[in-house]
């Protein structure tokens, strides 16, 4: 099954929250909400700013509730926050969240590993989130790991991908993002999983989550596009990684997707010199260089033309 590629694509912008909870040092609140302003103003629409996680679990996202407040919400912007139980979708309410994430797994090892319980079990604790989610109209969105390979289990039959992909879908959850956890996925790989999700799932419904570990990021994104996928999940200066996929390195550059995007005349109404100067807000904040590299080729040709 090969469809042309959509005419438009919508970035979900990730940086603020899984590629930024990663971070060892305190990141001040104030940079956080300057970063999110940031990249709302480059014309992303669709920005996670938070997680209302246990603060001992992820320290970083202790803040979420003072993000959310202190925001300049722009309208068309869709602010989202991960939610992994009904304590937190509460505490995302409260925060004024317009759509909140949950996050299962189809690798068995890996979900005990990330949220201490089996698929099963995650997918029951679902139900209480959704069911509040409905009554206050909030859409939630799903998530599943390691859909292309797993750091403990090796290989990841995309059959098991189906099934939870499609468990979600039919909890309710209109958007559900696919994620090569720890980037050990290839093209190939892709198109087997895409066709067996499909098979139960509309591609309309479909997103993509790409690590970079191996250099296979934009490939991977590139065949989903070819699958009919139009929605790309990416992380400003290829900010990231994953706690519990080890020797995952971040995920895909939003910058390197927007220009590869751009390159195929695919429309994201997003101002990518605007989305690099965020980047190195963000990676200069952080006192690193940015991940990405259609922002380290916009600086290079910078400091030429200045010369």
């Amino acid at each position: 099954m090969r469809l042309q590629l959509p005419k438009s694509v919508k970035l979900v912008e990730v940086g603020a929250r899984d590629g930024l909870q990663n971070e060892k040092g305190t990141i001040d609140t104030s940079t956080k909400v300057e970063l999110i302003n940031r990249l709302a103003a480059a014309g992303v629409k669709h920005i996670e700013a938070g997680s209302f996680v246990s603060p001992k679990a992820v320290p970083q996202m202790a803040d979420s509730g003072e993000v959310f407040a202190a925001i300049d919400r722009k309208p068309g912007v869709v602010y989202s926050a991960l939610t992994p139980n009904i304590k937190g979708f509460e505490r995302a309410l409260e925060a004024r969240a317009d759509e909140v994430a949950i996050f299962g797994a189809a690798s068995e090892s890996f979900s005990q590993k990330n949220i201490n319980c089996s698929i099963a079990e995650s997918l029951e604790r679902f139900a209480p989130i959704m069911e509040a989610a409905k009554q206050h109209s909030i859409p939630v969105r799903g998530y599943v790991s390691c859909v292309l390979g797993c750091p403990y289990e090796g290989e990841i039959a995309p059959a098991a991908v189906r099934e939870v992909a499609t468990t979600l879908y039919k909890m309710g959850c209109p958007e559900i993002s696919l994620g090569d956890t720890n980037g050990v996925g290839t093209p190939g790989k892709m198109i087997a999983m895409l066709e067996a999700v499909a098979q139960d799932v509309p591609i309309s419904a479909l997103a993509v989550h790409c690590h970079d570990t191996y250099g296979q990021a934009l490939a991977n994104i590139l065949a989903a596009l070819q699958m009919g996928v139009a929605v790309v999940d990416a992380s400003v200066a290829g900010l990231g990684g994953c706690p519990y996929a080890p020797g995952a390195s971040g995920n895909v550059a939003s910058e390197d997707v927007v220009y590869m995007l751009q390159g195929l005349g695919i429309e994201t109404g997003i101002d990518l010199q605007a989305l690099v100067e965020a980047g190195h807000f963000i990676s200069a904040s952080l006192g690193r260089e940015s991940a990405s590299k259609v922002g380290r080729a916009f600086k290079a040709k910078a400091s030429r033309s200045s010369c």
